[in-house]
């Protein structure tokens, strides 16, 4: 436990030491990345072929990641973060309609724009907004970090809900039983300083930034 605390802490802080970097670049006039995968650990496969910093992805592509492995990468006005044990397919024209979430974790932020995200439990629709998905086969984690989302069940596509957020307000697990689609849960696994890591890269800063946040 003390070894897993440990490296968490170096990882929060060489996160942290990136995004001091980039937001003096920014300051100072500087270009945003270009999209496509900006920075890796690990495993890392696009399409099944190892990947690496500024391959670039495109619709129809997937994403996937290994063991202890993370990727970071810029589709047009959003950026994602995919942890390790995760499959991201963008299907059709998903680098603007949207993507899906197979199984694993995603932080993700989006621009301007309808954006719709197929898990295996419900579609959720979304603009405009910064989002945390850990994905299961039966059970789905979704926090709405902030902006607006419409939740429709996989399963039984009549019953949705609408969300609405300004900071971590209503975490919750979907299930795939269509009656008992949306179940509160607590903000994990995903950090305001890797939010606002993410807005950074494609020249925004998120809602809550400048406040002080417990995440």
């Amino acid at each position: 436990m003390q070894r897993r605390q440990l490296l968490k802490g170096i990882a929060a802080l060489a996160l942290a030491e990136r995004l001091g970097a980039l937001q003096a670049a920014w300051a100072a006039g500087g270009k945003l990345p270009p999209p496509g995968m900006h920075q890796m650990t690990g495993d890392v496969r696009i399409n099944g072929q190892p990947a690496s910093p500024g391959t670039p992805i495109k619709p129809g592509d997937t994403v996937t990641t290994g063991p202890n492995s993370q990727a970071i990468y810029i589709i047009g006005n959003d950026a994602y973060l995919q942890r390790d044990r995760t499959t991201v397919s963008l299907a059709g024209q998903a680098a603007r309609a949207g993507l899906r979430v197979l199984t694993g974790k995603l932080l993700a932020v989006f621009g301007k724009g309808n954006k719709q995200i197929e898990t295996p439990t419900a579609t959720i629709g979304i603009r405009g907004t910064g989002c945390y998905i850990e994905a299961e086969t039966k059970k789905v984690y979704f926090c709405l970090c902030y902006g607006k989302a419409e939740i429709a069940s996989a399963q039984m596509p009549d019953i949705h809900e609408q969300l609405e957020t300004s900071y971590h307000d209503k975490p919750v697990y979907l299930h795939a039983d269509g009656s008992q689609m949306m179940v509160p849960a607590t903000v994990i696994n995903h950090t305001d300083s890797e939010l606002t890591l993410l807005e950074s890269l494609v020249g925004r800063t998120p809602p809550f930034y400048g406040k002080t946040g417990a995440y």
